[in-house]
């Protein structure tokens, strides 16, 4: 599938939901923590299993329900489960597939919070994680032997690496390792891995999938007897559900994360180009820029960094700015700054900086819906300020 044919395909999926009692244009968010039953019988036929219906939020609701369907449409997959949280994602499906003495093969430079949910709760259960250059198969392949999970991003947190998300699927199948994939920065128009041969993606969707940043959530997609497992193992017990407000904030995202996605592709590229031209740069770690995209990813985002050249002050560049504002996450309408500075002094544990491949003198933008030209000007001051060492 070309990018032009994802994106026309999302688009039909994100434009209209399953049709509801009211027949309403915007689905009603069902906010209610339980749902009764019309006699013993049905009571008793639904705890058997004999009838699939809602009986308590933490486990099924009907809004929750429209946005894990029309996620599992836009990823390909059979089904979608909601989380609270892109980490309780994470932790809810790592945990459902990996017991004690099991071993994890990870990609590195991972979402950092990822890696400290590996290096702290996972170390904790005795599950050991190894962290590999994703781009060297010979290296993958090395490690997956006796492996019980591979967790990938493509690209990776800060450095943007990108890797052959099929190649690396087919190895791990090949040595009976299941994969796990973060499609956060891609999003189901620009990288669909489960057409490449992943078993399970998942997203934060705070990120594009909301894209207005006023909501926190997760989903992870994959196939109905993967997800049976998540639903059955995990979700109920650790609590992480998504709640029917949220869910009804994230059909809303949907509906435009096409029509999102491509402008903040277009701003990021024009002004991640601009800054490979100035001379106070010393690298852009963008995916877009250079070589060719890797098979499967057919578009990108508004997430970058660059590294800043010696005798650019950081901090006076970034107090300058006046249209990025200096916050963590992405993905929303509005354009964000983060210091690698500022996340290397972070009171974490000691190896985090290596880890992450954040460089001293880097910064991570994420450019919004502002328009390139606006946020160039902004970020040019910003630069003159930060060389000559005063804020504005």
């Amino acid at each position: 599938m070309t990018g032009d044919d994802a994106f026309h395909e999302a688009s039909k999926i994100v434009a209209h939901d399953e049709p509801n009692p009211y027949e309403a244009v915007v689905p009603p968010i069902v906010q209610t923590s339980l749902f009764t039953f019309s006699s013993y019988a049905d009571m008793l036929a639904t705890y058997r299993g004999e009838r699939v219906r809602p009986t308590y939020s933490r486990g099924l609701n009907p809004t929750v329900r429209i946005f894990e369907e029309k996620l599992a449409a836009l990823e390909g997959a059979e089904d979608a489960l909601g989380f609270a949280s892109g980490m309780a994602a994470i932790s809810s499906t790592v945990l459902s597939f990996v017991e004690p003495g099991d071993r994890i093969v990870c990609v590195r430079h991972v979402y950092p919070d990822a890696y400290r949910l590996f290096e702290t709760i996972l170390k904790r259960l005795k599950i050991t994680v190894t962290y590999v250059d994703g781009r060297d198969l010979d290296a993958v392949g090395k490690e997956l032997p006796g492996a019980k999970l591979f967790y990938m991003e493509s690209p990776t947190s800060w450095v943007m690496e990108t890797h052959d998300v099929a190649a690396l699927a087919r190895l791990a199948r090949k040595h009976g390792v299941m994969t796990v994939i973060d499609n956060s920065w891609a999003s189901p128009v620009f990288q669909q891995p489960l057409a490449l041969g992943c078993d399970l993606v998942l997203h934060s969707a705070s990120k594009y999938l909301g894209g207005h940043s006023d909501v926190v959530a997760g989903v992870v997609a994959g196939s109905a007897a993967l997800i049976a497992r998540i639903r059955s193992t995990t979700l109920p017990y650790l609590g992480g559900k998504l709640s029917p407000f949220d869910a009804w904030l994230l059909i809303r995202g949907l509906r435009t994360l096409p029509l999102r996605m491509k402008a903040h592709e277009a701003a990021a590229l024009e002004i991640a180009r601009r800054l490979a031209d100035h001379p106070a740069v010393s690298s852009v770690q963008h995916p877009g820029l250079g070589n060719a995209l890797p098979p499967g990813l057919t578009g990108t985002s508004g997430l970058f960094s660059f590294v800043f050249a010696e005798g650019v002050d950081v901090a006076v560049f970034a107090d300058a700015l006046q249209l990025f504002s200096l916050g963590v996450s992405w993905g929303g309408h509005e354009s964000l700054v983060v210091p690698g500075k500022v996340v290397r002094a972070q009171a974490a544990e000691p190896n985090s900086a290596m880890a992450f491949g954040i460089h001293e003198n880097s910064v991570r933008l994420h450019v919004g819906l502002e328009g390139a030209d606006v946020l160039w000007r902004d970020l040019e001051a910003a630069i003159d300020a930060g060389i000559g060492g005063r804020a504005r």
